[in-house]
């Protein structure tokens, strides 16, 4: 039977609808608890049960009928068929915090704002030096999917490889993870990336003010007949790469200049079937700001008092050095995706990613200072393939299973110039000549990495979700082993708007790969350079008991609250840090690990006018640490060994606020006002112990304007106009991220002060 025409504009409107809902109906760190597949996905969570059901397992496979217009049945056919790639990795059980297009662009910056900035207004997520974020306690255990597919770990110290411009829009998710989620475990950001339906058109924008701050973007989207594709790419250049590590408004010598680029490609043979590519880059050059001022030669205790150290003693100025550093991201990600009948839905990918980090020393500078001056090298590239699959038994059972496996080649080489050492004086004090010696050092090595899951989504009871599954994961690379992880998450919805959760999840994570090297250190025994110790465990695997429940509720109409609490014991915690002057992160383990904490989320939306707020509490500790020992104190490797320590993440309090309104919202010409908010506790520090105290308290406001005009100049094909203003750090709080102590911790970092940046953007 042929559809009418009225029909056949509904059936568009309303798949429209489904693409566009999570832009118009806010969710800003609106934690979910999801339950079923029907949920998995917050563009149609918040559709009406009529359009949803179009894109159910369960409803009709033909949608769209023979004669619709092509881009009509275009725009119905993805949407459908994205619905289905969300149904095949549900967060079931978990936390979820969602940000929409609109949430994105509310926050000062928008889709020039870096990426932590966005993730730092959900609960439990706090910020550290070099952009790096800790979800609930974790050390930088964070994976990134792009559209479901997991991205293999690579080498970036200092900000993202991955943009917020990026994204159309994403999600973190925490707690007792599923199944289907492996390797990196405290948290999962989902980026759904734009692409030619959802955004199209083109944009193009200037963003840019202190500090030398120009931050030139483009983007283009569309789609011809079968074919969707995207596109955009941008170039950053500043004076605020990497954190001052003085209270000052401006640092010395921190240069930055970045440049980033994403392409997406689909092709949709027919309404089950739809191939799609998606390759980035991402390019960043940094100057490593200099700390005036500072008259400590051959940092390491063993040094100070040799006739070397007295004879170089200012002989270079600590602000004129001269270091830097470069790190390159490329990936690409291949994806068949397929549904076979009314049942079974899979995605399959193959995906690879090489990064590479570079460390340029100042040659005189970096030997003075710390005795030695090494140029680092590394980099890492992974190749591997992913398939989720999806099968709907019947209405109470939905099962899932698929694997991950990686192949990864790391390759480190370092090049010093050391002082050997020609003796030791009566006190048995080390002693230099003053003549330098050439140290060559490298290593490579290729690795396996693997998982495969299986779970079963069960819906016994009316409002009663129960997800239990195994997963069994195994590394092959520095360190040898595997694990089989059972998981379980129990679902309930007692009454309307109200859901209770509960889970547990084995966990294992190997050892990061780019992060761990095979350092020959007799080459540096008797030099300026030698560790404290000898010795040198290989990093372990790190295996967890994760526990955690919560609860969710609809107050009010756009009214939700949501607590959560959990718990991790840790075997072989992973932990990371930054030792010597390469900023390359190391990785050693704890031999035993404790994370515990709660945070509770809230938010409001009526119309033009949006309110959310939320706060953590955590506490993360470890005892002994049991490999990589030569990077450490043996003082500190002696106290740790027998007693329990906080890590140097650990951050008591979190939290974060903001709120938005627009004003004249119903016309041409839009105003939005936004303002955030973020507190930290503080970081720990040295005291008498091992981080024993923490930096003082902190707290940042962030303004934004933003003024839409629809059609400003005019002319035919262009149409909206923005323009904006921001400030950062409105108040200009002087507050300390670091204070060059602690374990791990290379460097004091301050936050950014006041910067105000402006923008214009043009859409056509």
């Amino acid at each position: 039977m042929t559809s009418s025409p009225f029909s056949r504009r509904a059936t568009y409107w309303l798949a429209a609808s489904a693409l566009v809902s999570a832009g118009s109906v806010p969710s800003f760190a609106r934690a979910q608890t999801t339950t079923t597949d029907h949920t998995a996905t917050p563009a149609l969570a918040s559709t009406p049960q009529s359009a949803r059901s179009a894109f159910d397992g369960n409803s009709p496979r033909q949608t769209v009928s023979e004669d619709a217009k092509p881009g009509e049945e275009h725009i119905v056919v993805n949407a459908k068929l994205d619905q289905q790639r969300a149904n095949l990795q549900p967060q079931t059980g978990a936390t979820t915090y969602r940000f929409s297009r609109r949430d994105i662009e509310t926050i000062p910056g928008g889709d020039n704002a870096p990426l932590n900035s966005v993730l730092l207004q959900a609960p439990g997520v706090a910020q550290d030096s070099y952009g790096q974020l800790h979800v609930r306690g974790d050390h930088n255990e964070i994976q990134f999917r792009l559209d479901g597919v997991e991205l293999p770990e690579g080498l970036s110290v200092f900000g993202q490889a991955l943009m917020t411009r990026f994204a159309h829009s994403m999600s973190l998710t925490t707690g007792a993870l599923p199944s289907e989620y492996g390797f990196l475990q405290a948290g999962v950001i989902d980026i759904t990336t734009k692409n030619g339906s959802a955004d199209p058109g083109g944009d193009a924008s200037i963003y840019g003010g202190a500090r030398d701050y120009f931050f030139p973007s483009l983007q283009y989207g569309g789609h011809a007949g079968k074919w969707d594709y995207f596109a955009t790419g941008d170039f950053l250049h500043d004076r605020v790469g990497i954190e001052n590590p003085t209270p000052k408004f401006n640092a010395l010598h921190d240069l930055s200049n970045q440049y980033h680029f994403l392409g997406h490609a689909r092709y949709t043979a027919d309404a089950d079937t739809r191939i799609s590519l998606t390759a980035g880059v991402s390019n960043a050059e940094y100057q490593l700001p200099n700390n005036p001022g500072q008259q400590r030669q051959f940092a390491n205790p063993n040094f100070l008092g040799s006739s070397l150290s007295q004879q170089v003693y200012g002989s270079v100025d600590s602000d004129s050095l001269n270091e830097r550093q470069k790190q390159i991201t490329d990936f690409g990600i291949l994806s068949l995706q397929k549904d076979i009948g009314d049942k079974i839905s899979l995605q399959s990918s193959a995906v690879v990613r090489y990064s590479s980090l570079g460390y340029s020393p100042d040659p005189l500078g970096d030997l003075v200072y710390n005795g030695i001056a090494q140029r680092a090298q590394r980099s890492v590239f992974s190749t591997g393939s992913q398939t989720d699959v999806t099968w709907r038994a019947n209405a109470q059972h939905t099962v899932r299973f698929g694997y991950q496996i990686y192949v990864e080649r790391n390759i480190s080489k370092t090049d010093s110039t050391v002082y050997p050492q020609s003796g030791v004086d009566d006190d048995g004090n080390p002693v230099y000549d003053g003549t330098t010696a050439s140290i060559h050092d490298g290593n490579g090595r290729t690795g396996w990495l693997y998982g495969l899951y299986a779970q079963d989504e069960w819906r016994p009871l009316k409002g009663l979700t129960i997800n239990y599954g195994l997963r069994f994961d195994g590394v092959d690379e520095y360190t040898h082993s595997k694990q089989v992880s059972p998981r379980l998450n129990i679902v309930y919805q007692p009454w309307h708007g109200g859901t209770f959760h509960a889970g547990y999840s084995r966990y294992f994570t190997p050892p990061p790969f780019e992060l761990v090297g095979g350092t020959s250190l007799n080459k540096y025994a008797n030099t300026s350079a030698a560790p404290g110790t000898l010795q040198d465990s290989t990093v372990k695997a790190e295996r967890d008991h994760y526990f955690d429940a919560g609860f969710s509720q609809e107050i009010l109409p756009g009214w939700h609250a949501s607590f959560d609490g959990y718990m991790k014991i840790a075997k072989n915690l992973i932990d990371e840090g930054q030792f010597g002057s390469p900023i390359i992160l190391s990785a050693f383990n704890y031999r035993r690990g404790q994370v515990h904490g709660y945070e509770f989320a809230t938010d409001y939306e009526r119309g033009p006018f949006s309110v959310y707020g939320n706060f953590a509490w955590s506490r993360a500790i470890g005892k002994d640490i049991n490999t990589a020992q030569w990077n450490f104190d043996p003082d500190d490797l002696a106290y740790i060994q027998h007693r329990w320590i906080h890590l140097d993440h650990d951050q008591r309090w979190t939290a974060s606020a903001g709120a938005s309104y627009t004003a004249f919202y119903k016309t041409g010409h839009p105003l939005r006002v936004s303002a955030t908010m973020v507190y930290g506790s503080g970081l720990r520090m040295d005291s008498d112990i091992p981080n024993g105290g923490s930096i003082p308290q902190y707290e940042t406001f962030n303004l934004s304007a933003v003024q839409s005009f629809q059609d400003l100049f005019h002319i035919p094909f262009l149409k909206r106009t923005q323009l904006r203003l921001d400030v950062t750090n409105l108040f200009d709080k002087r507050y300390e991220l670091r204070d060059g102590s602690g374990i791990g911790v290379g460097a004091p970092q301050y936050g950014l002060r006041r910067t105000i940046l402006t923008g214009i953007s043009q859409r056509f």
